[in-house]
């Protein structure tokens, strides 16, 4: 998907390949521009705001503003809690200060992660603490460029206010996750203004100097002030039970699979009821952001397609292993584990888990496949060809193309749909992707090794019976890969493939004839797409068989 993050040392979030440039949703890349007539009124006390996806609470901020500094507590359901403060001198924005804490920790506990941004020339100093040590690095930028924490949408309408102060037309953002700078535009028009950063357009309005509501309209995203008495925390996080449904023909069970890492990874393996002797089994493998066991994606309520898997091929008499990623949820792996692990790093999680399940009496350890989607598509070919044993592979929206190539399509897209863009203003940011991309490439691990990586390398070497699955309104792993890695697997000699592909079936699997990441939150149905489950568990049953 075209969401970034900021864990996994810049991955993106909710399991989907990465738009870095256009940035066109949540994650501390994500973009929240708020129009000012004037600049929020210092000790104008607490002021709380809810981010509306449609009818659902996102997330909740809270922010208090004084002469030296604004301060702002912003929580997504289900995520770390954020807590950023930006000072301020005679009205102009200085250091960046942020503080990531652990899922759940109350208020005073002490920060996972401290993060401080201080420009300086045409660079950005940036301090980081973490674990009791701190490191500096300089971070190339443009002079007179601030830092933007682009999930919070108070954050970005203080940039959008000094721009305003300034009769600024135009303005160098630096991004707080991934280290870019980008250009940002603005316009103003009586109480509402129009915020563009690479190409994604952003709508408020101000009263009393204050903003009322955010629109951000290709996201279905609100923003809304509300009484400072509503609670801070959003008020319901989503209570998430892994356990098999009441009935279902097979039994659940939370597992725990060392590594040899010093982690250890949690999950849950269902089983199939009545079935006497070792069962096959499934590994999923998550794409690219941090993933719970599930698959689930903030933006999309109840979308969970690893629970869909488990549950169909529970039915066909298929065990399935399901994980939370390295650092999410109850796995280990925290910190600069997950922070600069690559794909070849999340492959060695996937042979921790088969080594884990051969263990087990109750597992074929002959019948053992690995179903990937998106990223994870990636990784299933790079744990099956190091482990030869493993008996079959399943790639779900998997890349053929290296993740540069990707890129680059990705944000030539969102550039060219982009509303209320000039030519001219196209060609420019299209003129600032190679650089950013290398910038990118340099200083995230990930995302090097991401940009590097030729799929078609890996696969070549598989000789495993195949699966390839497809959707053909996907708009991250454009259709055709699918066509070139089916190709590229039987030209290496490797006939056990099998393509399918599904009309109207976006990169989530789902029911979409447009298959634009931006109506995703708007669908009609979150459940992974019934001739896709079948179609899936029909190969498995087959090619697992005795």
């Amino acid at each position: 998907m075209i969401f970034v993050r900021l864990s996994r040392g810049g991955r993106l979030v909710w399991g989907m390949l990465v738009l870095v440039v256009l940035a066109l949703a949540a994650g501390l890349l994500m973009p929240r521009a708020i129009r000012s007539q004037s600049a929020p009124a210092s000790g104008s006390g607490a002021m709380q705001y809810v981010y509306l996806l449609g009818k659902d609470t996102l997330a909740t901020e809270r922010v208090t503003l004084t002469s030296e500094a604004a301060h702002g507590v912003l929580q997504y359901r289900n995520q770390p809690r954020v807590e950023w403060s930006h000072a301020m001198s005679n009205g102009r924005l200085g250091a960046l200060t942020l503080k990531v804490f652990a899922p759940g920790a109350a208020e005073g506990a002490a920060a996972v992660q401290e993060f401080v941004f201080t420009p300086q020339g045409d660079s950005v100093i940036v301090s980081i603490t973490q674990g009791g040590r701190s490191q500096q690095q300089v971070a190339r930028s443009q002079a007179g460029a601030l830092p933007v924490m682009g999930r919070s949408v108070f954050h970005t309408a203080l940039l959008t206010a000094q721009a305003r102060r300034l009769a600024l037309a135009s303005a160098p953002l630096f991004m707080t996750s991934g280290g870019q700078t980008m250009e940002a535009t603005f316009a103003f028009r009586g109480d509402t203004s129009t915020t563009t950063l690479a190409g994604l357009a952003i709508q408020a309005v101000w009263s009393n100097g204050v903003p009322v509501e955010i629109l951000v309209p290709a996201q279905n995203l609100r923003a809304v002030r509300v009484a400072s008495s509503a609670p801070a925390l959003p008020s319901t996080a989503e209570v998430i039970s892994y356990a098999a449904p009441a009935n279902a023909p097979y039994t659940s069970e939370d597992v725990i699979i060392p590594t040899p890492h010093g982690f250890s990874l949690a999950g849950t393996l269902t089983r199939p009821r009545g079935v006497s002797g070792r069962v096959p089994v499934v590994v999923t493998i998550s794409g690219s952001g941090p993933q719970d066991r599930d698959s689930r994606i903030a933006t999309v309520r109840g979308y969970a397609p690893f629970r869909d898997f488990a549950d169909t091929l529970g039915r066909r008499g298929i065990a399935v292993l399901r994980y939370d990623d390295r650092g999410v949820g109850a796995s280990g792996g925290k910190g600069a584990l997950r922070d600069t692990a690559t794909s070849a790093d999340f492959a060695d999680d996937v042979a921790s888990v088969v080594a884990y399940l051969r263990t087990r009496p109750d597992v074929d350890s002959t019948r053992i496949a690995l179903l990937g989607h998106s990223e994870g598509g990636l990784i299933a070919p790079l744990a099956a060809v190091a482990d030869a044993r493993v008996r079959a592979v399943v790639l779900l929206a998997g890349p053929a193309y290296n993740g540069r190539r990707i890129l680059e399509y990705q944000n030539g897209l969102g550039i060219a749909a982009a509303p209320g863009l000039s030519d001219r203003q196209r060609d420019s940011l299209r003129a600032t992707v190679p650089a950013a991309l290398d910038s990118l490439a340099r200083s995230n691990r990930w995302m090097g090794y991401f940009m590097a990586t030729d799929p078609l390398a890996t696969v070549r070497r598989l000789r495993q019976p195949v699966l390839i699955v497809q959707g053909d309104t996907d708009m991250q792993v454009t259709p055709e890969q699918a066509d070139t890695l089916a190709a590229t697997i039987r030209a290496a000699g490797n006939r056990q493939v099998t393509l399918r592909r599904f009309p109207n079936t976006n990169h989530l699997l789902l029911d979409d004839p447009s298959g634009a990441p931006q109506g995703y939150a708007r669908l009609a149905t979150v459940r992974v797409r019934p001739e896709v489950l079948g179609s899936v568990a029909d190969w498995l049953v087959q090619t697992l068989r005795r």
